[in-house]
């Protein structure tokens, strides 16, 4: 899963620095069920409030499942959302995305979600092929 680099965004990285909020919109363009994931589960927290809002289930196909393997494997592609968002991205398997606030009260709750301990709980048998 590729993203659709524009020529204008091409050059400019050529060039040298790249525009961060064009390519956050090449992200939206090119990865577009990643970004509906990740920016419905921010408005999900700003909406509920809590420590997190997270996605428990699975992608409905193989393509929505590499763009977020894509979008949260890159880390210019998940910094660049956390930062557009203000949010902390958290991920496990192959599709349960979390939002964290970037408030240091939910350290915690995002340490126990990354943690070793938590990826072997968030195993599962219909998981192993994806």
């Amino acid at each position: 899963m590729s993203l659709d680099v524009s020529p204008a965004l091409l050059e400019q990285a050529e060039r040298g620095e790249v525009d961060e909020a064009e390519f956050v919109d090449c992200v939206r363009t090119s990865l577009p069920y990643a970004w509906e994931m990740v920016s419905s589960l921010v408005a999900q927290l700003k909406v509920d409030g809590g420590d997190f809002a997270d996605n428990q289930t699975p992608p409905p196909d193989e393509q929505a499942r590499g763009q977020l393997l894509r979008a949260l494997a890159s880390d210019a592609i998940r910094g660049a959302l956390q930062r557009h968002f203000g949010v902390r991205l958290a991920f496990q398997n192959c599709h349960r995305v979390a939002v964290f606030p970037l408030e240091p009260a939910v350290d915690e709750k995002l340490v126990r979600f990354t943690s070793v301990r938590s990826q072997v709980l968030n195993q599962s048998p219909e998981f192993r092929d994806c």
